[in-house]
Parts: structure tokens; sequence; C-alpha cells
């Protein structure tokens, strides 16, 4: 199991100097890999992004590209294009605000202005950039990997709150017959004081039988230990598994509330909400997982 949050950089030499490639992931809904590179690099964006995607699975990911004392090929401006671009603005601002500035850096809005020079690349540069953006995912992965394994330790921890709570729930449901027989004739006991009216046990029994089977948890308590077995056992997987961590989290806290609902006991109702709340522990930590 790994997290979605990490760091990675890796470096690689090119021509007199080096690329450097930094890798940062931080928790996404699906995948998704944004490249920044400098503009003598931008013919490689695609090729960076492509490399990416190709080993990288769910989560946002930042690669920032640095060049460090290498040089390759120039960019040049179009420059009839960026003063006929210029000459709108300053036509627009005439019309819109005609004291305001126009600053040549509006022309930075503007990406295709600038194009290859025509000078050839130094050979190597997209085996070095390929090779630097390798070195760091496998740093970043690594770090993946070590925060995934303190991800799971906590997520070990909620589950086994969980489990407890589930168990003290459980060891209540004998009792809870009684307690709602002592209730029930509590209360028929007060609604009758001082009128000349028998109850009928046979009758009072039936009324606690439908009570009591409409108050049962059993089933519930069951789905949630089935739950509790299959979330156990992804948190060793060695793929992907948020997703799936998640919607056992969903199904896990539809069994908790129906739980809650269904019995009028004060000691399970209390026990429920502080499962519900282990169990929206266990949902933030797995917002996080890959």
């Amino acid at each position: 199991m790994r997290s979605m949050t990490g760091f990675g950089l890796g470096e690689a030499p090119l021509g007199d100097g080096r690329v450097a490639v930094e890798a940062r992931s931080v928790n996404h809904r699906v995948l998704d890999v944004r490249v920044n590179a400098p503009p003598e690099l931008g013919a490689h964006l695609g090729y960076l992004e492509q490399l990416a995607r190709g080993r990288l699975r769910r989560g946002r990911y930042d690669i920032g590209v640095r060049l460090v004392g290498a040089t390759v090929a120039p960019v040049a401006l179009e420059l009839e294009r960026a003063r006929a671009i210029f000459a709108a603005l300053c036509r627009l601002r005439d019309e819109l605000a005609p004291d305001a500035a126009v600053p040549l850096a509006a022309l930075a809005a503007f990406p295709d202005l600038l194009r290859p020079s025509g000078v050839a690349e130094p050979e190597g540069v997209r085996e070095a950039l390929g090779a630097a953006l390798g070195r760091a995912l496998d740093a970043l992965d690594a770090m993946r990997a070590r925060e995934g394994e303190a991800l799971a330790r906590a997520l070990r921890e909620h589950l086994a709150e969980a489990r407890r709570l589930c168990a003290q729930i459980e060891a209540r449901r004998p009792a809870l017959v009684e307690a709602m027989r002592t209730r029930l004739r509590e209360r028929l006991g007060r609604l009758l004081e001082g009128v000349d009216v028998t109850v009928d046990a046979g009758r009072l029994e039936l009324e606690l039988a439908v009570l009591a089977d409409r108050s049962d948890v059993s089933e519930e308590l069951a789905r949630l230990g089935s739950h509790f077995e299959q979330f156990a056992g992804l948190l060793g997987a060695d793929e992907p598994v948020g997703r799936t961590l998640d919607f056992l989290l969903q199904e896990m806290m539809r069994e908790a509330s129906t739980a809650v609902a269904k019995c009028p006991d004060a000691a399970v109702a209390q026990r429920g909400v502080e499962l519900k709340s282990a169990l929206e522990r266990l949902r933030e930590q797995v917002q996080n997982v890959e």
C-alpha cells in the first residue's frame, strides 16, 4: 500500500551541466499529471507527461524540470506577431481604460510567440530528461511506500477500535430484550395507573417480540465484521487499493448508521456514535491511500 503524498528528485548529465527533475504528489481522486519546464524544453513536455503517466496511477503529480549549467537550443520570439498582439492590447486599453499601462509582461500570456530558433539541440536531451524523470519517480515511489507503511499502521489502529466497539455492541445484545421488557412494563404501568384494566400477558410478549425483531442489529454487525475482514486484508496489498477501501468504508458507515437507528438502547446508541467516529477517522486516512 502506498500513500499519494511524496517527493522525489532525479538528475542526469546533459552537455556541460545537468538536468534536474522534481516530482511532487498529493492526494487526488484521479490521475492528474502536470509538467513544467523551461521554454527551451517546451517541445519535450508531452514526452515527459507520457513517460510519467506510464508509471503513475492515482493522485495529482507536479513535475518540474530545471537546467543546471546546461544549455539547449534557444528559442526565438515571433516579433511581428508580438508587435501585432501588443498593438491590439494598446487599442483595447485606449477603449476601456485610457490611463492604464500595458506592460510588456502581458505578452507572456501568449506562449505561442516562442518558437525554436532552428539551432540544433545537443544530442541526448530527451534521453537525459527520461533518465532524470525515472530517478525522480523512483525516489517519489520509495517515499510513498514509506508513507504507506505509516498509513497502514494508523488504519490498523482505527480498525481495531471499530472492532472493539462492535464487540461491545454484540455483548450488549442478550440484555436488550430484557431491558426493553422492563421499559415496556414500566411505561404501561404509568399509563394504566389508576385504571381498572388487565394487561394481556400474551399480547405483551407478542408486542415485545415484534419490537425486539425490529431492534435486532445482528445482521448489521455480521456485515460489519465481513467488511472489517476485507479491509484488513487489503492493507498489505501492493496494488492500489484506495478506491476499494473508500467503498468499503461507505458500506461500513451505512451499516453503523442503520444499527444506531434501529436500536433504542442508550448504551448501544452511544457505542454506535463512537463507532461512526472511528469509521470517519478511517475515512480521513484512506483519502491519502493510492
